[in-house]
């Protein structure tokens, strides 16, 4: 071959490796978020955008505000523009069955984000938290503060809240902490003044503060009059500003009148700072970090032909299919370990709380 004919056959070889190379990096990836108007949605999609781009992917990141069309419109809309994988935390786990089955009519994979979608076959794989550990933290934190597990008797009143019921993760929530809860309600120990111990009856669509906050409003009023709230089960930091709000009108955590005790869930800042100003007790820190880069390790081993890590193949049954699934731990976290699980991994700095 002479040096015309080398020199080509070169060119023509980096050309091929910097197409592939390209191609590579041009693979698009499909964010879809539920909505910006909670801390920790923010969190996830901006942590896992800036991990895919680190690899080189571009990254398409939509939120729909709890506008079911309109998350429907922006997973259309990344199917059209060709996005290779997409990984979405629905709003409804229902609503995307027939945009989901154009998707996968397209070859793109799919990713299930947190909350489970439900009865899809088109779901490849699920990362999430351990949902149902959640409610464990949270359940078992109150008998533990109650001093249940030691054997005091009370009776204490509890009253109970859940998450949205479109939300699959909030089932697992409800069911973990009353898998604490449920042998202290049969025994007498803990009472519901309220009877609303079903799930159906202590849900809270789209997660709703103010909802919750109005809920809590109508209970107070009918039933607490003349007794005192020992504990409330709030799956959700959104709903425990609002359900302390209440609390807080008619007085608890005033003139001696102590606050209940008082879950939540996502160490978002404003309850990070209400346990430290000794009105929220509780929180569930899930490290969207730690989330992200899983979601992230999912999609680079898909486009690259291989199978993710996973770590459940039984837990997660979508109603047509088990999701094979990577369950990340989660913490939790009150006055005396903020520092140490907030502060001290970066999640957060002092100044944003305030210490």
């Amino acid at each position: 071959m002479n040096r015309f004919g080398k020199t080509l056959a070169l060119a023509v070889t980096i050309g091929m490796v910097a197409g592939g190379t390209l191609a590579a990096q041009a693979k698009a990836v499909g964010i879809a978020m539920p909505t910006q108007s909670s801390a920790r949605w923010i969190a996830d999609g901006g942590n896992m955008k800036k991990v895919l781009e680190s690899r080189g992917y571009k990254v398409d990141l939509q939120y729909a505000e709890d506008n079911i069309d309109a998350q429907v419109a922006q997973v259309e809309n990344m199917i059209t523009k060709g996005d290779s994988v997409l990984v979405i935390a629905s709003i409804d786990g229902a609503a995307l069955f027939n945009v989901l089955e154009e998707a996968h009519r397209a070859g793109v994979q799919i990713i299930s984000y947190d909350r489970l979608i439900v009865n899809s076959p088109w779901i490849d794989y699920y990362a999430t938290f351990d949902n149902f550990k959640v409610g464990v933290l949270q359940g078992g934190y109150i008998v533990k503060a109650l001093g249940l597990d030691k054997g005091k008797k009370g009776p204490f009143n509890i009253e109970l809240f859940a998450g949205s019921p479109d939300d699959t993760n909030a089932g697992y929530f409800f069911r973990g902490a009353m898998s604490q809860l449920d042998p202290y309600l049969k025994s007498g120990v803990l009472k519901v003044r309220s009877g609303q111990t079903d799930f159906a009856k202590v849900a809270t669509l789209r997660w709703d503060g103010a909802v919750a906050q109005k809920r809590m409003d109508d209970i107070l009023t009918s039933k607490y009059t003349d007794a005192r709230v020992d504990a409330v089960l709030s799956p959700y930091d959104g709903l425990s500003i609002g359900i302390l709000s209440s609390l807080k009108s008619v007085g608890y955590g005033q003139d001696g009148k102590k606050m209940p005790i008082v879950t939540g869930q996502d160490s978002e800042i404003p309850s990070v700072k209400s346990i430290l100003a000794h009105e929220q007790t509780q929180t569930v820190f899930k490290d969207t970090r730690v989330l992200a880069k899983v979601a992230a390790d999912m999609v680079d081993a898909v486009l690259s032909g291989k199978t993710p890590e996973i770590n459940d193949t039984t837990t997660y049954n979508n109603g047509v299919k088990i999701v094979p699934s990577y369950l990340c731990d989660p913490v939790s976290v009150d006055i005396t370990n903020i520092k140490s699980a907030l502060v001290d991994t970066g999640y957060y700095t002092a100044a944003q709380l305030g210490l």
